[in-house]
């Protein structure tokens, strides 16, 4: 039976291992935090066992390293000893702005890395997770991991070089989403419509219309277009936007999360 670690039970972790756990491999997932109260309490939604970080990497045959990057050196203090005894452990980092190579210096030996950018909707089944592996990381070990994330959404293997490019959209885009829900549902608040009618309607419209972008293969533009009748209610909107420069705080959004995750990376 395939053992699979989470140090780190935070929403990504949390969300993780319950996809892992619905995965149809044999598994059996250790989850641990630095918290003991948190790692319980999702062990218990989740079928895991609830430890400590270094039992999950005596244990496990696959490690998540779900911690934020100001812990993980700490965190790879913690267990380095331990992994480095082990033969051919995969570690899976999440830690945004952190290089895998950066993460080997950390546990202080070559190991196989796969470093992941997943998103909060992989809670539901509907993420995106980029990776990308480093040159340990075999043929097998690759195929169990996008077995593993397979009840999670959708995964994309991409170069390192373009990681923290993705993940400022796909990462960071959730939040940028929801404000717009929440700013189109107040708009249609202010218009006399109910505040969950408006929240409800909002949401399905970014489902439809994101699925319109992917299973039609158009243009964005091009579908927008389709929508706009000369002289409608939707080009008066479209013209809203542009005067209040959506395009450009959208850009300008996805920047500021690219800039700063470069920070993080280099601190």
């Amino acid at each position: 039976m395939l053992k699979v670690g989470f140090i780190g039970a935070g929403n990504m972790g949390a969300a993780l291992a319950e996809g892992v756990g619905k995965c149809g491999l044999a598994t059996e997932i250790y989850i641990s935090n630095r918290t003991k109260e948190k790692a319980v309490s999702v062990a218990k939604k989740t079928g895991a066992v609830a430890t400590d970080n270094k039992t999950v990497a005596l244990k496990c045959d696959i490690v998540f390293l779900a911690v934020k990057p100001n812990v993980i050196r700490a965190v790879a203090d913690e267990i380095k000893d331990i992994l480095s005894a082990k033969e051919n452990v995969l570690v899976i980092t999440m830690a945004a702005g952190i290089g895998m190579e950066k993460i080997s210096s950390f546990l202080g030996f070559d190991c196989p890395i796969i470093r992941i950018m997943p998103n909060t909707p992989v809670s539901i089944g509907e993420g995106m997770t980029l990776w990308c592996a480093n040159e340990h990381v075999s043929g097998e070990q690759k195929a169990t991991f996008e077995k593993l994330l397979e009840k999670s959404g959708k995964t994309d293997e991409i170069s390192e070089l373009l990681m923290d490019a993705g993940s400022a959209v796909s990462g960071c885009g959730p939040a940028f989403a929801y404000m717009f829900i929440e700013a189109l549902a107040d708009g249609a608040v202010e218009c006399g419509l109910p505040r969950l009618k408006a929240i409800g309607y909002a949401a399905q419209m970014l489902i439809g219309s994101a699925r319109m972008v992917i299973e039609s293969g158009e243009h964005p533009e091009k579908l927008k277009d389709a929508v706009c009748s000369p002289g409608g209610s939707t080009i008066a909107g479209v013209r809203a936007l542009e005067e209040g420069a959506f395009r450009a705080c959208a850009i300008n959004a996805v920047k500021a999360s690219f800039d700063k995750t470069k920070i993080l990376g280099n601190s």
